[in-house]
């Protein structure tokens, strides 16, 4: 179950990478749709025949941002249950509130722009978090006390 929580934790991390990756891809299809002379309106994006290189980038990151990551959280909660992890549960309930806190960034930021930026930045804690607690999760207790003992020899 360890290695399972520590799986999740990478999971979640590599997540967050592909939700920049595909907005990304969506934003530059967008300007390069705008940039041939097209126009750029809700419609384009609820319009099944209109088709620009990016369009999946949208469905992307809304799929997964609505979908699989709270669903990847929600199993993380679960198994820190049960991963004889010390501080596991508390790991997974500060990710659990960072991914509500994304989605409502995410959901509100249609409304107010200006949010977008939180939405970003929590983005960035998001994996921070879940990379260096599986970076953490991954170090043996010999690896932990060497640097302290290291530096105490000095």
């Amino acid at each position: 179950m360890r290695t399972t929580f520590r799986v999740l934790l990478f999971l979640l991390a590599a997540e967050v990478l592909v939700q920049g990756m595909a907005i990304a891809f969506g934003i530059a299809g967008l300007g390069k749709w705008v940039d041939d002379g097209h126009s750029a309106t809700k419609a384009l994006f609820d319009d099944d025949n209109a088709d620009f290189g990016g369009k999946a980038g949208f469905a992307i990151h809304g799929i997964n941002g609505t979908m699989l990551i709270p669903i990847l959280v929600l199993l993380l909660l679960i198994i820190s249950f049960f991963a004889k992890v010390a501080g596991g549960t508390r790991t997974a309930l500060i990710l659990l509130g960072l991914v509500v806190v994304q989605v409502v960034l995410g959901i509100s930021s249609h409304s107010v722009p200006g949010l977008i930026t939180l939405h970003v930045l929590n983005a960035f804690l998001i994996f921070s978090f879940a990379a260096m607690s599986a970076v953490r999760l991954g170090k043996t207790p010999a690896d932990v006390a060497a640097p302290a003992q290291a530096s105490a020899a000095v």
